[in-house]
């Protein structure tokens, strides 16, 4: 059989956007127009609708009750996993920007799921390390530093119960990746990663073409 995909446009993408179980949600909406507000340059870090309804399902998919997001922006990501998660489930946030994690915050505290969240402020990868012995989690979602997701990726692993999800966003680059050899380092260091994900022993991985691509791991 030969290669066996649906080439999008504007029309065809505003039709599958659309239809999401959380498309007409006014909170999502909201916080997407808030973010739009920063500037194009600056709101584009945050994820599609799609992306955000898949981290939910997800969420609810594996029964998730703790989970790690690094690189919350202005919250949308977190905002899907934690409504996702039951009462008592657990959200830890790391990210260096108080300004657009205010705003998360506040997101947060509107759907009254803040309970559920906590923001750690800071660089990622001493957080990380610094996190406390054995915890652990059901679900992590990586979207900071490119350059670090290797980094991320092994210190979150080991904290990641069997059956567990890492999903890694952004893992097509813009969609310049697989057309021949890459010299910026940013696309270069997601390029080991996905080849390395693919052939990791400790994990099944699948590369998918949702909005800029999400490498979607399950712990074996």
């Amino acid at each position: 059989m030969g290669i066996k995909y649906i080439s999008l446009n504007d029309s065809l993408y505003s039709y599958l956007s659309g239809l999401r179980s959380d498309a007409s949600d006014r909170l999502l909406e909201q916080l997407r127009a808030e973010t739009a507000a920063l500037g194009e340059e600056v709101s584009k870090c945050q994820i599609s609708d799609e992306e955000g309804t898949l981290l939910g399902l997800l969420t609810a998919a594996i029964g998730a009750k703790s989970a790690i997001e690094v690189g919350t922006f202005t919250g949308y990501s977190s905002l899907c996993i934690a409504r996702a998660l039951p009462s008592d489930g657990r959200l830890i946030c790391l990210d260096a920007n108080r300004e657009w994690t205010a705003i998360a915050r506040k997101y947060w505290a509107k759907a009254g799921v803040q309970h559920r969240i906590e923001l750690r402020l800071g660089a990622a990868i001493p957080a990380l390390q610094q996190l406390e012995p054995g915890l652990t989690f059901d679900l992590a979602f990586i979207d900071a530093n490119k350059t670090e997701y290797d980094t991320y990726y092994e210190l979150i692993l080991p904290r990641v119960r069997r059956n567990g999800l890492i999903i890694l966003d952004n893992m097509l680059w813009g969609g310049r990746l697989g057309a021949g050899p890459v010299q910026e380092a940013t696309g270069r260091a997601i390029d080991a990663l996905n080849h390395k994900l693919a052939k990791d022993p400790r994990v099944e991985a699948v590369l998918l073409s949702v909005a800029d691509g999400i490498q979607l791991c399950r712990k074996r």
